[in-house]
């Protein structure tokens, strides 16, 4: 892969970020030939930022990093497309994206998994997330049955509202069990999509 940097004169190209699983546009940086390098060397996204004039690696101060899982140049080799896995929120407004687009369902569980990291590392006590944690997996696991019991009676019945929200119930605690097991729902989704295409 031969990305051609003298098209501009600034020796910039620009790559386009998408989310690696959802495929939602996250954001546009510029890349010049030391910082695409460093990005495939890294496996992080790293820009060169034209405001402060040094390569930016994203996520360098926040934390949340672009891993990068796939690169593509266009027909052109002018430009780069990048599929990439968000570590937390893209945009430093806190948005998924620079767009600030709304949340599709898939992605608000990513979102949603990201807060449950964020109450597990936190000092807040009156935190539900984090007194979960604070138990154990063992009760963690505990609760998701508690949670699977529950919507099971609720299936029995008539009553929509109280099933939904068992459900939610279930999946909000299926969310928390797996970071306590140090599992990402990005796992999982593996996992569906290898069966899917057998």
């Amino acid at each position: 892969m031969n990305p051609d940097f003298n098209k501009s004169s600034e020796g910039l190209i620009p790559a386009i970020i998408q989310d690696h699983h959802t495929g939602k546009v996250l954001m546009l940086g510029f890349m010049n030939e030391e910082a695409f390098k460093l990005t495939q060397e890294s496996g992080r996204v790293t820009f060169y930022s034209r405001s402060k004039k040094r390569l930016w690696t994203k996520g360098e101060e926040s934390g949340h990093f672009l891993n990068v899982k796939q690169v593509a140049l266009d027909c052109d080799q002018d430009t780069l497309l990048i599929k990439a896995e968000p570590v937390g929120p893209t945009c430093h407004t806190g948005a998924d994206t620079c767009w600030d687009e709304p949340n599709h369902t898939s992605d608000f569980l990513f979102y949603l998994q990201d807060i449950i990291d964020l109450r597990r590392k936190g000092n807040d006590e009156k935190s539900y997330v984090k007194s979960l944690f604070d138990k154990g997996v063992n009760k963690i696991a505990q609760k998701v049955g508690e949670e699977a019991v529950e919507l099971v009676i609720e299936s029995k019945d008539n009553n929509k509202d109280l099933f939904l929200n068992e459900a939610a119930d279930l999946l909000f605690h299926y969310l928390v069990l797996l970071r306590a097991k140090d599992i990402s729902l990005n796992e999982v989704y593996e996992i569906l999509k290898q069966r899917h295409s057998r």
